[in-house]
């Protein structure tokens, strides 16, 4: 018994470090119909480069997501038409937020390559349970990083090598305020 105390130091750092190495949610999972904040976590740039862009799509379900602004980015909203308009908190709406980017104003601003930093929205989940994937691109000073591959039915999503987010929609909670 020990011994196995002795590694747990070891696997909780690799652990960690695994964690780490890609963007991923801080929250994995929430109930469907809730407003939920996406907070994605950029545990490092590309390599020893510099973050200076982010880019989230926002999946297709989501009907609404804002993003929280984040001193020295911009933000830039990008917009698409729904097939059918849709009733939100009683307007008529006939388009969604499709893609959200932020962008460091100056090199100064940029997320350094050994540093961390979160990027933030909050959304509408859908009333379904599911999973849904949430595409990121990191653009870095060189280089980038698309964190966009999807698991296929049966894939185990850690054998992907730039997995993209992924939140556990759950079923509603009955009776509860979301």
């Amino acid at each position: 018994m020990t011994m196995h105390r002795n590694f747990l130091p070891v696997l909780l750092a690799l652990a960690t470090a695994g964690a780490q190495a890609h963007v991923a949610l801080e929250h994995q999972a929430a109930p469907a119909g809730s407003s939920y904040r996406a907070t994605f976590q950029v545990g490092h740039g590309c390599g020893a480069a510099p973050t200076r862009q982010l880019s989230v799509a926002v999946p297709p379900g989501i009907a609404d997501a804002h993003p929280m602004p984040k001193p020295g980015w911009s933000l830039d909203i990008q917009r698409e038409k729904l097939a059918q308009p849709v009733v939100r908190d009683g307007r008529t709406a006939a388009d969604r937020v499709a893609r959200i980017t932020w962008t460091a104003k100056t090199p100064a601003d940029m997320l350094p390559g050994e540093q961390y930093d979160e990027f933030v929205l909050a959304a509408r989940l859908p009333a379904e349970p599911g999973t849904l994937y949430w595409p990121v691109t990191q653009v870095c000073e060189p280089g980038r990083a698309d964190w966009v591959e999807v698991p296929a039915p049966g894939q185990w999503p850690h054998d992907l090598k730039h997995p993209a987010p992924a939140l556990e929609i759950l079923p509603a909670a009955g009776g509860a305020h979301h």
